[in-house]
């Protein structure tokens, strides 16, 4: 048996949905011409209830809002920027405003597709979602946590979306844990904390091993769960906190930063917030995501030297 460690991401969450589906008949899964190891055996054994719409995302939606209505647990998936973005009216209007509780599935988070170019960057797809008061949004930073919401997203009453990102991660949860608080304290709360999300929780944990080689010691929190944010993690917060750096493979604008902004500035503290994010900016390029994470300051050595730096002062 693999260890978790040792499984794709996507193969965590597509095996724990397939367990589902054998067990409930109206679960149904649509695909925007997408492909996955672990769906391959869910598209032979339920042909009836696995949909290929073809790259024709906003019928798909459509068409998934069209079964949620009729009573189905319907699952999308599809690139994270097309399904996202290309798709948004029809989210808003045919998924949101009637509440229906489709699970939206964006593959390729950040610069995970960075090979694809432009049409592929998923670093705006947070902040789209985020204008729409019914949607939830989950971005997953392991196998363990893959499963658990899997499980969780088969339960839902309203519309979710799920950045989903690819390969094998650290491992962090495991697929029995009780993920509803929607965040995880990978390290103890301490005066400088890192909060980070899905690919950058490796980056945060890989910070704080580099930092504390120095005598600095930082917390590490990792936030699952982007909407609605937890307030109690708010509060844990802001009663440890001087300084906060918030980690995403997001740009700056509508992010994690954005979301823990926008909460902390609710409350009388004196937190420094520093957002560690991708910068405002087109990206026209092609390549590896280790690249565009050093061209960006996003790769371990950037992020520890910058929260050096700024401790400094």
């Amino acid at each position: 048996m693999l260890k978790l460690a040792e499984l794709d991401i996507r193969d965590a969450f597509f095996d724990e949905i397939y367990r589902i589906a054998a067990a409930d008949k109206n679960v149904v899964f649509l695909t925007g011409d997408m492909d996955a190891f672990s769906l391959r055996k869910f598209k032979q054994d339920f042909p009836s209830r696995f949909i290929n719409t073809g790259v024709a995302e906003q019928n798909m939606i459509c068409v998934a809002s069209g079964l949620a209505a009729c009573g189905k647990k319907v699952f999308v998936y599809g690139i994270n920027t097309f399904v996202s973005m290309r798709c948004f009216e029809q989210i808003k209007i045919n998924i949101c405003s009637m509440n229906l509780p489709v699970v939206i599935i964006g593959a390729g988070a950040g610069f995970s597709f960075g090979f694809d170019g432009p049409t592929h960057h998923g670093t705006q797809d947070v902040a789209v979602m985020r204008a729409l008061p019914e949607m939830e949004i989950w971005n997953l930073a392991d196998a363990g946590i893959a499963a658990a919401c899997a499980k969780l997203a088969a339960k839902t009453t309203h519309p979710m979306y799920i950045r989903l990102d690819k390969g094998k991660f650290p491992d962090f949860y495991q697929p029995e844990e009780n993920i509803s608080a929607g965040f995880k304290l990978l390290k103890p709360l301490q005066k400088i904390n890192l909060v980070s999300t899905g690919f950058m929780t490796q980056q945060a944990m890989q910070t704080a091993q580099a930092l504390e080689l120095q005598s600095v010691s930082v917390g590490v929190v990792d936030v699952s769960r982007l909407k609605p944010l937890n307030q109690d993690l708010i509060k844990q917060l802001i009663a440890s906190s001087h300084k906060i750096f918030t980690l995403e493979e997001h740009c700056l604008t509508g992010g994690l930063g954005s979301i823990l902004n926008d909460a902390l500035a609710s409350h009388k503290n004196s937190i420094t917030l520093e957002r560690l994010a991708i910068p405002d900016l087109q990206f026209l390029a092609y390549g590896s995501r280790e690249w565009f994470h050093q061209s960006n300051g996003l790769d371990v050595q950037s992020i520890t030297n910058r929260i050096q730096k700024l401790i400094s002062r």
